[in-house]
């Protein structure tokens, strides 16, 4: 489907312009092809509250001025909305709001309380995101825990612009890296009863095996000791696998990360699903056979040579795997599919799209957000992050460091596609040098507002937000009140990063009001008015809060 990025308060202004735009056609008598109108927030405050560059589109379809049309469009402008029309530069249109409309945003978001924000923006979509779904061969790491909260916050976005997302995590517990468990915590089982074992260079050694294997011992005793290699090998695999789950379950939840749906690769294998996905291929003409392998033609869609899905020794390659997996995520009637890869992936983007059309979708269904590599700096080192080895911090590790809310800010707040290094020594600073930090002592100073108001407090429905008039309160005003565009652009873009940084601006916007306007006055009308203020401003705050999975609490 195609997304509409536009809100209801952008939609009046496009509207607005749209209707003066086709004014000026009618009366040159011109019919020509023009993009759909944009208008966007200016960065500079002086720019007004909404920008747009629809004179200078206008002016090379016409061989006009472009000035001089951003005039014309101002003269045929009709918007209540708007305070002030100014034309700048080679033409843009520069608008700014009456304060009637910003001061009415106060009672609706008192209204709307958690629900300011939410929209029917993604119109019910059915999306599956799809994220983490590492081996379950070990504990997550740091570099893990940045495509869970990108995941967990993105579907979080979209779950409040009027997505239907559900949460998925692949499970791969098939193939050669499951095996490599059940060998490694078998071989640290059979040291704990003082076998002497020399680990091969490929095992897993951390030291999360060998407490996997004194579990293992807990539950079998000697029993494997007398058992044939393979079988109790076996036993140890789906024993280890199984361990690894809960782990990784555990450290998601503690991170603040539930999935609706843990989906195993086995099943593909064990249902015949791989196989049935495969010879559908196979009927299209998408397979052919060459060196005794069967390969997907996945040239004809895109890709810069065809992949082998069956080997020639009759095992399925990852590929084919993935074939089936995504054809049966659409056969459950998801609408639009999300997967959240690691920076190693990116090659991996062009095949599976050419699955998606092979399939008989178009290949946008499928939806890629790769994440860049995380470096974790510990007093400006590098830390390194083998699983096999053990030499790595985990998501544990880093909660038990830096806390759940931290965490999950510092990797909200950079676009996905940045390299991101976390600095340890900034998360765990107490000051406002700490992004989340900032934010959240907004939120206690004024859980502290409301606490002194006291009594007043009561009457705060009385309060008339028109008595707000200050440079501070009207910049505070049009933030609250842009909050769900925020929301809607976030979602579209797939961005958590915007909402990061628009939870710093809010809180910025709220210490400056803080730090240059006494909310308690003897003047009651003036400070019930800007109670109003503090309230729709906490409002906000926890619903973006609460969208990052960060706690808004109530003293620092």
């Amino acid at each position: 489907m195609s997304y509409n990025p536009v809100g209801q308060l952008e939609q009046k202004l496009v509207g607005a312009l749209t209707e003066a735009r086709e004014k000026i056609l009618q009366d040159r008598g011109e019919e020509i092809e023009l993009p759909p109108v944009e208008v966007e927030v200016p960065r500079e405050k002086s720019h007004g509250d909404y920008a747009s560059n629809l004179a200078m589109v206008m002016a090379g379809k016409l061989g006009e001025n472009p000035r001089q049309l951003a005039e014309a469009l101002t003269d045929r402008l009709n918007l209540d909305l708007v305070e002030k029309v100014e034309v700048a530069g080679p033409g843009f249109i520069n608008l700014t709001l009456n304060k009637s409309w910003l001061t009415a945003a106060v009672d609706k978001i008192l209204a709307a309380g958690e629900d300011y924000g939410r929209t029917d923006y993604g119109q019910g979509e059915k999306v599956q995101l799809e994220f983490v779904s590492t081996n379950p061969t070990g504990p997550l790491h740091v570099g893990h825990s940045r495509g869970a909260v990108v995941g967990d916050v993105v579907a979080n976005i979209m779950d409040r612009a009027g997505y239907d997302v559900k949460r998925e995590y692949y499970i791969n517990d098939a193939g050669n890296q499951i095996d490599l468990l059940g060998k490694s915590t078998y071989w640290r089982y059979l040291e704990l009863f003082g076998q002497e074992i020399e680990m091969p260079e490929n095992s897993y050694k951390g030291d999360y095996i060998i407490e996997v294997a004194r579990e293992l011992r807990a539950k079998y005793g000697e029993e494997l000791l007398h058992k044939d290699e393979g079988e109790a090998m076996e036993l140890a695999r789906e024993f280890a696998l199984n361990e690894m789950l809960e782990l990784i379950q555990a450290e998601l939840e503690n991170f603040g990360i539930v999935f609706d749906n843990w989906f195993s690769e086995r099943t593909l294998h064990d249902e015949g699903k791989i196989t049935a996905a495969v010879e559908e291929l196979k009927g299209k003409d998408y397979i052919y056979e060459k060196e005794d392998a069967l390969w997907f033609k996945s040239t004809a869609f895109g890709d810069d040579k065809d992949r082998v899905v069956i080997k020639s020794d009759g095992n399925p390659t990852y590929l084919a795997a993935d074939i089936a997996y995504h054809k049966n995520k659409l056969e459950r009637g998801f609408d639009h599919l999300i997967n959240v890869w690691g920076a190693d992936h990116h090659g991996y983007i062009q095949r599976m799209k050419a699955v998606i059309e092979a399939l008989g979708y178009d290949q946008d269904t499928l939806e890629i957000i790769i994440v860049q590599i995380v470096t974790l700096l510990r007093e400006g080192e590098k830390v390194p992050m083998s699983k096999r080895s053990g030499e790595f911090v985990t998501m544990s590790d880093l909660l038990e460091e830096i806390g759940k809310d931290a965490a999950r800010y510092f990797y909200s707040m950079r676009s996905t596609d940045s390299h991101f290094d976390f600095d340890l020594e900034l998360a765990k600073k107490q000051s406002t040098e700490n992004p989340v930090y900032y934010i959240q002592y907004a939120h206690a100073r004024i859980m502290s507002i409301k606490e002194k108001a006291g009594e007043i407090q009561a009457d705060i429905a009385e309060g008339d937000a028109s008595l707000l008039k200050t440079e501070e309160e009207i910049d505070l005003l049009k933030l609250l009140a842009r909050y769900p565009e925020e929301l809607k652009m976030a979602a579209r873009r797939r961005a958590c990063h915007l909402i990061a940084s628009y939870a710093h601006e809010l809180a910025g916007a709220f210490h400056v009001f803080y730090n240059k306007r006494r909310v308690i006055t003897d003047d009651e009308e003036l400070s019930l008015a800007r109670l109003k203020l503090v309230e729709a401003s906490k409002v906000v705050l926890r619903n973006v809060l609460e969208v990052l999975g960060v706690s808004a609490p109530d003293q620092m």
